[in-house]
């Protein structure tokens, strides 16, 4: 848990427009999208979400960024690294209740605000074009239209 930061981090970047429709939500508010700094690590495969994208429907892996508005990118950095280095998929991974909790706040607001998006669009999210899961997306749609 960490306070707000710059930027959006996608698992998988590059792979639905999806995307687009974050960054275009979020770019008012100053913030961009950032790459997973870890793709070698397999979290866009080995995340809850794959089951979607294994279907054809698309996906957006995201969570905050690394680039805290106080601090930067090595504070971000840092707090990641305590993270995976003692708490993650340990038994010390537990609440705090002193956590700062002001960016997952944030957060929640972004993904609310970008399913709010989703809902009042006319549009249907795609893979992008050379995507692994585009063609059965594609499919899917074609009986719809």
């Amino acid at each position: 848990p960490t306070g707000v930061s710059n930027d959006i981090t996608v698992v998988g970047y590059g792979a639905s427009d999806l995307e687009d429709t974050l960054a275009e939500l979020i770019e008012p508010m100053g913030r961009r999208l950032s790459p997973d700094p870890r793709p070698e690590a397999g979290g866009y495969y080995r995340s809850d979400h794959i089951s979607f994208a294994k279907r054809g429907v698309p996906m957006l892996n995201m969570r905050p960024g690394l680039d805290l508005m106080d601090g930067g990118i090595e504070a971000g950095r840092a707090v990641a690294e305590d993270y995976a280095a003692n708490r993650y998929h340990a038994v010390t991974d537990e609440f705090e209740a002193d956590w700062e909790m002001s960016g997952m706040v944030d957060y929640i607001t972004i993904m609310a605000q970008l399913g709010l998006a989703l809902a009042n669009s006319d549009q249907w999210p795609n893979w992008y074009e050379g995507n692994e899961f585009r063609a059965l997306r594609d499919a899917q749609r074609a009986g719809l239209e």
